[in-house]
C-alpha cells in the first residue's frame, strides 16, 4: 500500500522544465509582454524627470554648512560628483515597484538622446518631489498587480476555483510593497551599522562580514523572491502569501534556491546582452524586445514553479501524515 501510494506522489519540480513551460507559455502568449515592452519604450523614448533644480537649490547651502569642516578642493570634488549622479537620475525609474512590478531595462544615463533626439526633461522641486514619488510608486504598484495578474492567470489559470480578482490583486499589491519597504528597512539598517564599525576598526572584517551576508542570502533571497505568488496562485492575502512562500522554500530550498539563482543568472546575463546597442540607435528595439519576452517568460516560469513545489509539498507531507497514522 505503502509503495502504491510513492508511485502516486507528483515529481519533485524540475527547474528547467518550469523555465520551459513559462517560455512556451507567453511564446503562445506574445501579447503578455505589452506591459514590459511599453515601459521599456516610456524610458527609452519618453521624458525624463529629474532633480537637477532642487539639488542646485540647495547646493550654495550645503557649501556654506561643510565648507568649514572640509578643505574646498575636496567639496569641490564632493559636489560635482553628487551633481554629475543627480543629472543621471530619472525618477520615472521608480516606476519598476519591488517586489511586484512591471521589469525594465536599466537604462544607464538619464542624459543620454535617444533616436528621437533630445527627450524632454521635467524637474522636481523640493514643493512636489513627494508628490512625485508617491504618485509613480503607485501607478507601479497598479501596472505591476495588471501584469502580475494577467501573467499568472496565462500560466496557472484555474479552472475550478477560478482566478484571483484585479482589484483584490491591486489592493494586496499595495499591502505587499510596504510590507516590503518596512521588511528592507528593519533588515538593511542593522547590517549597514555594523559594516560601517568593522569598516572603522579593520577593512578585511568588513569583507568577511560581506561575504557572509552573501553566502548566508540564499536563505532570505528565495522566500522573498516568492513573497507575491501566494496572492495571484492560491488568492491568498499579503500576509499569507509571505507565510506560504515561507513554508514552500522551507522544503525546497535547494530547488528553490536554484530555480532563484537560474532565473537571475538568465535575466542579468541577457541584459548585458539586450543593452549593447547604443540607446541613440534603433537597434535598442531589438533589445528591448528581447528584453520584455524573456522577463515574461521569467515571471510565468516562477508561477508554474510556484504551483508544482506547492502541489509537490502538499502530497510529500500527507504521505508523512499518512505514515504516521498507520503507524500510531
Amino acid at each position: 500500500m505503502d509503495m502504491t501510494r510513492t508511485e502516486n506522489l507528483p515529481p519533485p519540480p524540475e527547474i528547467i522544465n518550469s523555465i520551459k513551460s513559462g517560455f512556451d507559455t507567453i511564446a503562445t502568449h506574445i501579447t503578455a509582454i505589452l506591459f514590459p515592452l511599453l515601459l521599456n519604450l516610456f524610458l527609452w523614448l519618453g521624458p525624463r524627470l529629474r532633480m537637477n533644480a532642487l539639488f542646485n537649490l540647495i547646493k550654495t547651502d550645503v557649501i556654506s554648512q561643510a565648507g568649514s569642516n572640509i578643505p574646498a578642493a575636496e567639496l569641490e570634488q564632493i559636489m560635482g560628483w553628487y551633481e554629475m549622479a543627480t543629472s543621471r537620475i530619472n525618477l520615472f525609474w521608480m516606476l519598476r515597484t519591488i517586489p511586484i512590478g512591471v521589469s525594465s531595462l536599466p537604462f544607464s544615463d538619464a542624459t543620454a538622446s535617444s533616436p528621437l533626439g533630445v527627450p524632454s526633461v521635467l524637474e522636481v522641486s523640493a514643493f512636489n518631489l513627494f508628490g512625485w514619488m508617491f504618485l509613480i510608486a503607485l501607478v507601479g504598484w497598479i501596472f505591476g498587480g495588471l501584469y502580475f495578474w494577467t501573467v499568472s492567470w496565462l500560466a496557472i489559470g484555474n479552472k475550478e476555483t477560478g482566478h484571483i480578482g484585479i482589484g483584490y490583486a491591486i489592493a494586496q499589491t499595495f499591502l505587499l510593497s510596504i510590507l516590503w519597504g518596512i521588511f528592507l528597512m528593519i533588515i538593511t539598517m542593522p547590517i549597514m551599522l555594523v559594516l560601517a564599525l568593522l569598516a572603522q576598526i579593520a577593512p578585511f572584517l568588513a569583507q568577511i562580514f560581506i561575504v557572509v551576508i552573501s553566502l548566508g542570502s540564499i536563505w532570505i533571497i528565495a522566500p522573498l523572491y516568492f513573497w507575491s505568488h501566494g496572492i495571484f496562485v492560491k488568492k491568498q492575502n499579503a500576509f499569507l502569501s509571505i507565510w506560504s512562500s515561507i513554508q514552500m522554500t522551507r522544503f525546497t530550498l535547494p530547488t528553490s534556491g536554484m530555480f532563484v539563482l537560474t532565473v537571475f543568472l538568465l535575466a542579468f546575463g541577457l541584459n548585458l546582452l539586450w543593452t549593447i546597442p547604443a540607446e541613440n540607435s534603433w537597434m535598442m528595439l531589438v533589445g528591448i524586445f528581447g528584453h520584455s519576452f524573456v522577463s515574461t517568460a521569467l515571471l510565468a516560469s516562477s508561477f508554474i514553479y510556484y504551483r508544482d513545489a506547492n502541489i509537490w509539498t502538499t502530497a510529500v507531507m500527507d504521505k508523512l501524515k499518512s505514515k504516521i497514522e498507520n503507524r500510531a
